[in-house]
């Protein structure tokens, strides 16, 4: 089972405009997106296995959940998701690591299908394949199948949107780490695992869960779209 849970909630979340940060953002149901994924992911796994990554008024988030492991990213003002989740390879224990950023949306039943992706200690990306939307982040595979481009930019030929939750085995987990490290302050933590695959041939499987709804709050419309959907 995962040996490390991490959430990555540094950021400002400037694009949502909330006086908090982005993952203490309420949902109509009362919940918080932080509590409402604790919640699930505490059903599945072990409160002691999970750590948040936290920057912009760490303070609120450790106080509204005091009950889980801190890492404290002190460049968050000047770095992106790529530092923070290198913070979190370098700091958690041995093993692999389960990452989910801070604004994802979701059901617990969507862990029933990482569980056993995590039990084979198989790196993977959680994938929708039935949208492709311009502003989040697309793929596409290989010829065997595994992520080959993982973007924002990507122009044609994406096969669907990365939903930001993501697992890194004990093996790959040193060679991504390395990769990250190479990264520019701004790179989102997808541009370090291009990296490990263009140049370390690190695989990693698109594990399809379009079956699950799964949303990213980035904006507004994206916060509507949750409420009205969970």
């Amino acid at each position: 089972m995962a040996n490390n849970i991490v959430i990555l909630a540094a950021g400002v979340g400037s694009r949502l405009g909330k006086p908090h940060p982005k993952s203490l953002t309420p949902l109509t149901s009362g919940e918080t997106i932080l509590h409402r994924a604790l919640r699930h992911l505490t059903s599945r796994f072990s409160r002691h296995s999970i750590h948040l990554v936290v920057g912009f008024k760490k303070e609120m988030i450790m106080e509204a959940v005091p009950d889980v492991g801190f890492m404290y990213n002190q460049d968050y003002g000047d770095t992106n998701t790529s530092k923070s989740l290198l913070k979190a390879l370098n700091i958690a224990g041995p093993g692999g690591v389960l990452w989910l950023n801070g604004d994802v949306v979701f059901n617990e039943e969507v862990l029933d299908d990482l569980l056993p992706y995590i039990a084979m200690d198989r790196s993977f990306i959680a994938v929708n394949t039935s949208s492709v939307a311009d502003e989040e982040v697309k793929y596409t595979l290989d010829e065997q199948g595994h992520i080959k481009e993982l973007s924002k930019n990507i122009e044609s030929g994406a096969l669907g949107e990365a939903v930001g939750i993501n697992f890194v085995s004990s093996g790959d987990r040193a060679l991504l780490a390395k990769r990250l490290e190479e990264c520019e302050d701004q790179d989102y933590f997808e541009r370090g695992i291009e990296l490990a695959i263009s140049k370390d041939g690190m695989e990693m499987e698109a594990l399809d869960i379009s079956h699950h709804p799964v949303i990213e709050v980035d904006f507004a419309e994206d916060l509507a779209r949750a409420n009205d959907t969970f």
